[in-house]
């Protein structure tokens, strides 16, 4: 733990782990190399357009650092590091306090997306740190999150991490001009602490 570095005042300094895997507070330090994952994984994302590093700078000192001191902030992003190694990023985006719930996002250092058995395992351990943070630290009730379609073994993965899939979102997106559903999939916190007495 250090105090010193920034954090969401939500979630406090203290990492989150599981095994050689912990996720903390997003730092604007990381903001270039989510920059170009992003960028090289554009047909996974809402985003339309490649971003600049001023749009990228921008949006952290604008959009997320106002987070930070929040009690109940619109977003939390977290930086996924293995070893002390940055090679993800992801969070609980619009959080909706009244009702209890907020959406995931994960993104993987793009090198490391090839190998499906291997995203399975990372994005199994990302999911899991943030449930703990969404179910015992915010004590959210449920989190969702919207996966394309055309990325089978992603979807695959989100179930294999304990989200139920609710339903389809037909013709959501258009990815490489071809109309494309969203699978939407969820996880309540009365699943997570049934499992973890399992556990």
């Amino acid at each position: 733990m250090n105090p010193d570095r920034p954090f969401y005042r939500a979630i406090g300094p203290d990492s989150f782990r599981r095994g050689d895997y912990l996720i903390e507070s997003v730092l604007k330090s990381d903001s270039e190399e989510i920059r170009t994952w992003r960028n090289e994984q554009l047909s996974t994302l809402r985003q339309g357009n490649h971003l600049t590093q001023g749009e990228q700078s921008a949006y952290f000192d604008e959009l997320i650092r106002q987070d930070f001191p929040k009690r109940q902030p619109e977003k939390i992003l977290v930086r996924f590091l293995l070893e002390g190694y940055l090679i993800g990023y992801g969070g609980i985006v619009h959080i909706d306090w009244h009702n209890l719930q907020g959406e995931v996002s994960f993104l993987l250092e793009t090198s490391r997306t090839s190998n499906h058995a291997k995203y399975t395992d990372e994005l199994f351990t990302f999911f899991q740190l943030i449930k703990k943070v969404a179910f015992e630290t915010l004590m959210l009730n449920k989190l969702t999150c919207e996966a394309y379609a055309h990325r089978e073994y992603h979807v695959e993965a989100i179930e294999s991490a304990g989200f139920t899939r609710e339903g389809i979102l037909r013709q959501q997106t258009k990815i490489n001009g071809v109309w494309t559903d969203a699978v939407v999939s969820s996880c309540l916190r009365s699943e997570y602490l049934n499992f973890k007495k399992l556990d």
